[in-house]
């Protein structure tokens, strides 16, 4: 096969930053996603549905001219969040989900929730308007392992407000684990994950080949390679609560290549390129249009897009950076060949 038309794909998780290095990235994703649920860890986070609204309007501002994509956005949980802000936001048309941050978790979550009983009654009132709660999971005690965190967070955390709020709708975002997976299926249809490409085409051995690889660094960390092959299996396997998240992470390559590099991967360049490349290897390319553009879009309630998008075999190199506001910006796999090009001529 040397051409490959799919319905245009969603993107259920994406960090878009803010200011000029937002305007540098929004692009690649508007090119081969239709929509895109939209992280709100800005500095400082995107806690009132207002703030999110004017966020909303700066990526709509960014965007390529005539370009159609639809920034979906999400409220940033806090300790101090109120239960009629998440009304607010259920009620909202713009807004289609709350992020639960374990404070300190990840990139821009010191503002997060430092104990899930402080937003017990949010989730209620989550569960009431069927707003879904979007989840990093990772505990955040440091005397867990950092390749343990996620069971943790899913045995200690996870699985008893699911208990206690047996009707709240759940994303579990960037799933790393056979744990993480073997909870979403035996869930109920409530509950559904998102699973990265980093995180299918990477193992950590990846982090440490030839010594430390600091843009390969994200967390939830890369996992070890049988964990991989759950998630793998998880994708391709057709199971309708996994679905496309790219967690596209950008950072400047200074903040990456420092003494304290931060967490994450951007991917959003050739994204729906890079599960292509999975897809294919596992010879599941036939399951890559329900992941990638059916399964997030029936458990959002939303309907299916009407455009396609075709991919083409046609090998080309990733750059080794592009601009990212004033500094520049070092994608996945770059300097790197993928063997699928989006084709841009359709547009």
């Amino acid at each position: 096969m040397n051409r490959l038309t799919i319905t245009r794909p969603d993107d259920w998780h994406v960090h878009f930053r803010d200011g000029a290095e937002m305007q540098s990235v929004v692009a690649f994703s508007a090119k081969r996603f239709s929509r895109a649920i939209v992280m709100p860890n800005l500095e400082p986070p995107v806690v009132t549905v207002g703030q999110a609204l004017a966020y909303r309007q700066r990526i709509v501002d960014s965007l390529p001219a005539k370009s159609r994509f639809q920034p979906l956005m999400t409220l940033y949980l806090t300790d101090n969040t109120t239960a009629s802000e998440v009304t607010a936001a259920s009620e909202n048309d713009q807004m289609y989900a709350a992020k639960l941050y374990p404070a300190g978790a990840t990139t821009h979550s010191n503002d997060g929730v430092t104990d899930i009983k402080n937003i017990y009654s949010l989730c209620e009132a989550m569960a009431a308007a069927k707003l879904p709660l979007l989840v990093h999971g990772e505990d955040t005690d440091p005397a867990v392992d950092v390749f343990d965190r996620e069971k943790k967070f899913i045995d200690q955390v996870l699985a008893p407000l699911t208990q206690k709020f047996p009707e709240l709708r759940v994303v579990l975002e960037h799933v790393t684990t056979r744990d993480a997976v073997e909870f979403v299926r035996n869930s109920g249809n409530n509950i559904a994950a998102t699973i990265t490409a980093h995180h299918l085409l990477l193992d950590r051995n990846a982090m440490f080949d030839g010594g430390i690889k600091p843009h390969y660094f994200c967390l939830p960390v890369l996992k070890r390679g049988s964990h991989r092959d759950t998630l793998l299996d998880a994708a391709t396997g057709g199971e309708k609560r996994f679905f496309l998240g790219t967690d596209s992470a950008p950072h400047a390559r200074s903040q990456k290549e420092s003494a304290c590099g931060c967490a994450g991967i951007f991917s959003a360049h050739a994204a729906i390129e890079f599960y292509a490349q999975v897809f294919e290897a596992a010879g599941a390319l036939d399951k890559l249009e329900a992941f990638a553009s059916f399964h997030g879009a029936d458990f959002y309630g939303l309907p299916r897009n009407d455009e396609t998008i075709t991919l083409v075999r046609e090998p080309w190199t990733v750059p080794e950076y592009y601009d990212f506001g004033d500094d520049k910006l070092v994608p996945l796999m770059a300097g790197e060949t993928i063997e699928w090009r989006l084709d841009e001529t359709e547009d």
